[in-house]
């Protein structure tokens, strides 16, 4: 029977995949997800821990007879039963067939409705829009499997059932209101029974269901998103600077520490590329440039909030700074090897991930085009400065050197219908010769 340690940090939904399994299984798991035993962003960046998982990602398992896994399918595979994993070669491939699901159909739309409203990520309308069409859509594929059936998989709890019901649990808290999950009973009426087998229990506690759908808060956006490095009054020499009181003090902290709980650090909610959670601060790689008068925030926020082409491109092209920033075209190279489209398009969204540090000082939008087995990647990149921007950092050159990059001339009409169609997401894009297919915004 499997033994070992669990790394990961609190209410990390990843992480319950495997401890559920564990309930089941009867695996003998520790849980290490506060300090001492695991400090999230110190421990998983220490040498120590990078040799036995050298990504850095949790949940991170380590058996007491030395075994390391990583990556929480994995994780949680190892630590089920026959009775879990599917105990036919049929049942088997029907479990994987849902895990996977899981990942490429549910987190991606529910990342992309969710984080908004946890404050974690910058709300999108049109991007909301589409996450909650595409979960209508996984809802009523489940809800007619489930018609005749009380699990996904034969008649009992498989780790098909594990894995999916953990990634709809943030759905389910946060925003399928009664309205919304109301066309899907048979859903509902699996999700409820599976949170209340003793074994769920013993890993999620009591879940509360969504009674009103959350909307994004702009306060809470910016009270929880890192602060611009401003001189604070007590700098300033204010007179009332360090005057405040112990107790409003303590009960400043006690106010942060509850919203870090309610929201999941998301590095491990990688789908819906949101911001990395806090690490300590490195030695800025743009700290060379001169300060500009483009401010990326701004246009991001006329990206996010209005429309594209008659408030944000214009804004964009009014305020572009062509000493400060620059503009590249880049190309996959490799169209050959793309098969699913779901497929081609998890490989933008885990760049964009490996590349969160660089957000602050780039914008990208990147476009999939084509079908099946016939598709192609491309898109605009804007980045401080006039050089490429990848070679500023070891950690940011993972994937870029599997694109072909073009400076474009910012003057150039063929830079303004670029930038145009690729933040429009419309347009005849001559230089392809496949149509749009769908596309992912890196700001």
């Amino acid at each position: 029977m499997a033994a070992g340690t669990l790394y990961t940090y609190a209410e990390n939904w990843r992480a319950y995949k495997a401890q559920i399994a564990a309930q089941y299984s009867g695996a003998r798991l520790k849980v290490a997800s506060s300090p001492p035993a695991f400090t999230f962003g110190q421990t998983n960046r220490s040498p120590a821990f990078l040799s036995n998982f050298p990504l850095g990602k949790v949940p991170a398992y380590q058996g007491d007879d030395g075994f390391c896994l990583f990556e929480s399918n994995a994780i949680a595979h190892y630590l089920s039963n026959d009775a879990l994993r599917g105990s036919t070669p049929q049942t088997s491939a029907q479990v994987l067939q849902w895990v996977s699901f899981a990942d490429s159909e549910v987190i991606p739309p529910a990342s992309a409705w969710v984080f908004p409203t946890l404050g974690i990520m910058q709300f999108n309308k049109q991007a909301t829009e589409q996450a909650k069409e595409e979960v209508k859509r996984v809802l009523a594929v489940l809800n007619q499997h489930l018609n005749t059936r009380t699990f996904l998989v034969e008649e009992r709890v498989s780790l098909a059932d594990i894995t999916v019901v953990c990634s709809l649990l943030w759905l389910y808290k946060q925003v399928l209101e009664p309205a919304f999950r109301q066309p899907y009973p048979n859903v509902n009426r699996w999700f409820v029974t599976c949170i209340n087998q003793p074994q769920f229990k013993a890993v999620l506690g009591e879940v509360k269901l969504c009674e009103k759908m959350a909307q994004f808060d702009a306060k809470k956006f910016a009270e929880i998103q890192p602060k611009k490095e401003t001189l604070s009054k007590k700098e300033k020499g204010g007179k009332d600077a360090g005057k405040q009181q112990p107790q409003q003090q303590q009960e400043k902290k006690e106010k942060k520490k509850e919203e870090k709980k309610a929201a999941p650090p998301a590095e491990e909610l990688d789908e819906c590329e949101a911001a990395l959670a806090s690490e300590p601060k490195t030695k800025d790689p743009f700290a060379h440039l001169p300060k500009s008068s483009f401010v990326m925030d701004e246009f991001k926020r006329k990206y996010s909030n209005e429309d594209t082409l008659t408030v944000a491109v214009p804004h964009f092209w009014e305020n572009f700074d062509r000493e400060g920033y620059s503009i590249w075209y880049g190309e996959y190279r490799f169209p050959e090897e793309l098969a699913m489209t779901f497929m081609s398009c998890n490989l933008i969204t885990g760049m964009f991930q490996r590349l969160d540090k660089l957000r602050k000082n780039a914008f990208a939008s990147v476009i999939l085009f084509g079908t099946n087995n016939n598709s192609s990647i491309s898109g605009i990149w804007v980045f401080r400065g006039q050089d490429l921007a990848f070679n500023l950092s070891e950690d940011w050159q993972i994937d870029y050197e599997s694109y072909s990059w073009r400076k474009l001339d910012v003057d150039s009409e063929e830079c303004k219908t670029m930038v145009k169609e690729y933040f429009a997401w419309e347009g005849e894009f001559k230089h392809v010769g496949k149509p749009f297919n769908q596309g992912k915004i890196f700001k």
